[in-house]
């Protein structure tokens, strides 16, 4: 197991969580980018207590930050 201390990920169930392996954030990026999509840490930078149904695409992500900056 890893410990990553920024990890803001609640899904400990996640075969990628950090918690599960000792590699880190890596299998969590790899699947976001070979998805398109962005991993739910920079969500919850954002709104730490965002609900989890959340459109993880890159269109989902620029727009979770602008309807936050209004």
């Amino acid at each position: 197991m890893s410990s990553v201390p920024f990890c803001t990920c609640v899904d400990h169930t996640c075969v990628r969580h950090p918690m599960n392996h000792d590699k880190g954030c890596t299998p969590c990026v790899a699947k976001c980018l070979a998805e398109n999509e962005i991993p739910s840490c920079f969500f919850r930078k954002i709104e730490p207590d965002m609900d989890r149904k959340q459109d993880y695409t890159f269109q989902g992500f620029a727009k979770f930050v602008e309807d936050r900056q209004k």
